[in-house]
């Protein structure tokens, strides 16, 4: 083209965020000779969020503060989205603060950022906020807000929402249908869990991924394995997340073939996972409470990854709960490759030569700590008392 304006260049940079190529669309932005438009601008802060590019968000933050039609609400929107997918709460909160009107786009895009960056507690109080506005929420504000209460454990509020949800007659879609079994599986109401699970239509890996993983986390093994066979019947693909699921059924109900079983599944073919160090830290916690240490100790020596001070703590509390001091030595040189600050283990350790009467290294092991800086804190818990 002879003449470029802004509407074509506007129109290859908003092209190349739409089919992804956010790196080409913010090089295009940085060639311009012409002055950005709103659609520029909202174009260039999509591809700055969905690459994390804070240093340069913040830059065109400061080139639309210089326009003369300033931050209203798309590019303030734009901006805020821009700012939460690069975990920038404080900014995003003051401008969220600042705009002089707000949308559903605007409640949106802050409320499910704070659960996305696991500050649950504040999410739920801004949809509080959002009530009193007038504001109606939409399902991805719903969903966001069950995923905060499923964090929180806050069974009473995320009843609330539920019945909320009925009140105003709004149609169950997956997500909603999906963040509510998620909810009440955390909370640890499984049959409320498995009564909205058998009530959805159509489900995919992440609904089953939510049933899958409140069944593993409060013992029901059995029954986890049982509803995983149903959903490769089913035709649905189980993922990473699955596995993880799967893995730790086993591990809380003691299932040993089983976890093997399903592990060699995992990286077998059709499915062809990769384990994470998650995956590898439920198995070897699976045969450590089996009390198979010598099976988990050679596991982690075959590990294609190193081994974190998760995997080194589970076998290190196998080893105090059947008195191997010898292999809790050798935890210890590993641990010290890994400069771990986790007080845990070293306090494990320590207890495991105090009950066998090893003094000299009790008081080792805490010099150790000492010389580190690492210090035990105390333990905490959360418990919604109403509900």
């Amino acid at each position: 083209m002879l003449v470029r304006d802004v509407v074509s260049w506007t129109g290859l940079i908003s092209g190349y965020v739409r089919t992804g190529l956010f790196d080409e669309a913010i090089a295009l932005f940085l060639k311009m000779d012409v002055v950005p438009n709103v659609a520029t601008f909202v174009s260039v802060l999509v591809a700055c969020g969905r690459m994390g590019y804070l240093s340069m968000g913040k830059g065109v933050h400061g080139l639309v503060h210089k326009r003369e039609f300033g931050i209203g609400l798309v590019v303030g929107n734009a901006l805020m989205d821009m700012y939460v997918k690069c975990e920038c709460l404080c900014e995003a909160r003051r401008l969220f603060d600042e705009l002089p009107e707000r949308d559903i786009v605007s409640w949106t895009s802050i409320i499910s950022g704070l659960v996305q960056c696991k500050r649950p507690k504040d999410s739920l109080e801004l949809f509080y906020d959002m009530q009193i506005s007038g504001v109606k929420p939409d399902r991805i504000v719903l969903s966001s807000v069950l995923s905060a209460c499923a964090s929180l454990g806050a069974l009473y509020y995320g009843r609330w929402v539920q019945e909320y949800i009925k009140r105003q007659g709004s149609d169950w879609d997956i997500h909603i249908g999906t963040a509510l079994v998620h909810m009440y599986a955390k909370c640890g109401c499984l049959e409320m869990a498995l009564q909205i699970f058998n009530g959805i239509p159509s489900r995919n890996i992440f609904t089953w991924n939510a049933l899958l993983g409140g069944l593993a986390m409060h013992g029901h093994g059995r029954e986890a394995l049982e509803q995983f066979e149903l959903m490769i019947g089913a035709g649905i693909m189980p993922n990473e997340v699955t596995y993880l699921a799967i893995l730790t059924a086993c591990c809380h109900s003691g299932l040993v073939d089983e976890g093997r079983s399903y592990f060699y599944q995992m990286i077998s073919q059709p499915f062809n996972l990769s384990p994470r160090s998650e995956h590898y830290g439920c198995m070897v916690d699976l045969l450590c409470r089996a009390g198979l240490l010598d099976e988990a100790h050679e596991f982690i020596r075959k590990m294609p990854l190193p081994p974190d001070v998760l995997i080194w703590g589970a076998l290190l509390s196998a080893c105090k709960v059947n008195g191997n001091v010898e292999l809790s030595q050798e935890i210890l040189n590993h641990l010290l490759e890994l400069e771990s600050q986790d007080s845990g283990v070293y306090v494990l350790l320590s207890n495991i030569y105090a009950t066998n009467e090893r003094w000299d290294d009790v008081r080792r092991v805490r010099r150790l700590m000492k010389h580190k800086g690492i210090t035990k804190f105390p333990g905490s818990s959360v418990v919604e008392v109403i509900g």
